[in-house]
C-alpha cells in the first residue's frame, strides 16, 4: 500500500473538508491521486467542500474591462508571491496597464501580450524589471476575453476576483443594469458553464457515476440507479450553469428567467471568472 503523509492527508482535509481518517483512506484507496480522492470521499457521501484542486493562496491582482463601445471585454490575473507586493501601488498600475493594453490591441491570450510593447520595452521584459525590483517572481497567470454584441466586467472589492459577462443583444430596456447583475451572478455563484449543453461531457459522466455510487451506497436498489443519478444530475446543472442557477437578486426566478423578464431573445453568450488563489 502506497505511504500518504501527515501533510498530504492534511492537504485533502482543506480542499474538502472532510475528516482526517476518511482523507487517509480515499488517497490510500486512489493511491495518492487527490481528484481521484475527492471523487471517493463523494462517492461515500461525503459532503465535500467545492475545491477541486490543490489552491494555493497565490497573491496579486486580478481586474477586468471593456472597450468603449462593450463589445469586447478582457480579465487578466497577475501574480506575486506575498500580498505586501500584491498591494503594492506599482504593481497594481503594472496590472491595470497590462489589461488596457490587451484590451486596446484584443488580445486572445497571455502568449499576445508578452511581446507587446509597454513603456518603451516588451511585457516579458518588464515581468522580469518587476522581479528584480520586487525579489519576487511575477506572473501573468491568465488572461481571458469575450466579444458579444455587448459585455460586462464586474471588479470586487480588494481585486481578487473579476468576472466578464457577454450577452446576446445590446437594444434592450435597462440593459446596463441587467448586464451587471449577470456578471455579479458569475461572481457569486461560480457557474461552471453557461447552460446544460455547455457541460463538458466529462463532467456529466463524472456526476452521473458518483450519483450512482452515492445511491448505492444508501442502499437503493440497482434498477433504480440510473434514475436516481440523473436527478442528482438535474440538480448538478441547477446549480452549477449559469442561466439555470437561481438569481442571487430573487430566488424564485433563474437567471434565465430574469433575462427573459427585460427580453424574451435576451441570454448570455459566454463568462469568464479569475479569483486569486482558485
Amino acid at each position: 500500500m502506497i505511504t500518504i503523509s501527515a501533510a498530504d492527508v492534511n492537504k485533502l482535509r482543506q480542499m474538502t473538508g472532510a475528516g482526517m481518517m476518511d482523507c487517509k483512506k480515499a488517497l490510500q484507496e486512489a493511491e495518492g491521486d487527490f481528484e481521484q480522492a475527492i471523487d471517493i470521499l463523494r462517492k461515500k457521501g461525503q459532503k465535500v467542500a467545492a475545491k477541486r484542486a490543490d489552491r494555493d493562496a497565490n497573491e496579486g491582482y486580478v481586474v477586468s474591462g471593456t472597450t468603449d463601445d462593450n463589445t469586447y471585454g478582457a480579465v487578466i490575473m497577475v501574480n506575486c508571491e506575498t500580498d505586501f507586493v500584491g498591494k503594492n501601488e506599482e504593481f497594481i498600475q503594472f496590472s491595470k496597464d497590462l489589461l488596457q493594453l490587451g484590451i486596446g490591441a484584443k488580445a486572445k491570450s497571455v502568449a499576445d501580450l508578452l511581446p507587446m510593447q509597454l513603456g518603451g520595452t516588451t511585457v516579458e521584459a518588464r515581468l522580469n524589471d518587476m522581479l528584480g525590483k520586487t525579489g519576487e517572481k511575477i506572473q501573468i497567470a491568465h488572461y481571458e476575453c469575450i466579444e458579444a454584441p455587448i459585455v460586462f466586467a464586474y471588479n470586487h472589492h480588494g481585486n481578487r476576483l473579476a468576472t466578464l459577462a457577454g450577452l446576446s443583444k445590446k437594444e434592450v430596456a435597462n440593459i446596463d443594469e441587467i448586464g451587471r447583475e449577470v456578471a455579479m451572478q458569475v461572481a457569486a455563484m461560480s457557474p461552471i458553464a453557461v447552460d446544460n449543453a455547455d457541460v463538458d461531457a466529462r463532467v456529466i459522466e463524472r456526476e452521473i457515476e458518483i450519483g450512482k455510487e452515492q445511491a448505492r451506497q444508501e442502499g437503493k436498489p440497482e434498477e433504480m440507479l440510473e434514475k436516481i443519478a440523473m436527478g442528482k444530475l438535474n440538480r448538478f446543472y441547477k446549480e452549477n450553469t449559469l442561466l439555470n442557477q437561481e438569481f442571487i437578486r430573487d430566488a424564485k426566478k433563474t437567471v434565465r428567467q430574469f433575462l427573459a423578464e427585460a427580453d424574451k431573445d435576451l441570454s448570455v453568450t459566454a463568462f469568464k471568472r479569475l479569483m486569486l488563489g482558485a
